[in-house]
């Protein structure tokens, strides 16, 4: 499942780069917190063993989004189609 940034954010800066995918950008029209794109976040399936913006987050307000569920396979095969481009 795709994962999500909840309102706790404080815009520290920190996850953005840990995304080896780029699917963590700053919402320039909400909240000012960071968002993550459901399309492009694979919870690091391919990468890591675990999600590097989770194990970063000062506050862990990056959570499972309950509306993106996906399985370890359908996770690495985005993660394939992403970097086949």
């Amino acid at each position: 499942m795709a994962l999500k940034i909840t309102s706790e954010c404080i815009n520290c800066d920190i996850c953005e780069p840990e995304c080896p995918n780029e699917a963590i950008s700053y919402d320039q029209k909400g909240q000012k917190t960071y968002v993550i794109d459901p399309e492009l976040c694979t919870e690091c399936v391919g990468f890591y063993e675990e999600p590097t913006c989770v194990k970063v987050c000062p506050i862990d307000c990056i959570i499972e989004d309950p509306e993106r569920i996906e399985s370890d396979e359908e996770l690495l095969q985005k993660h394939k189609n992403i970097w086949s481009k």
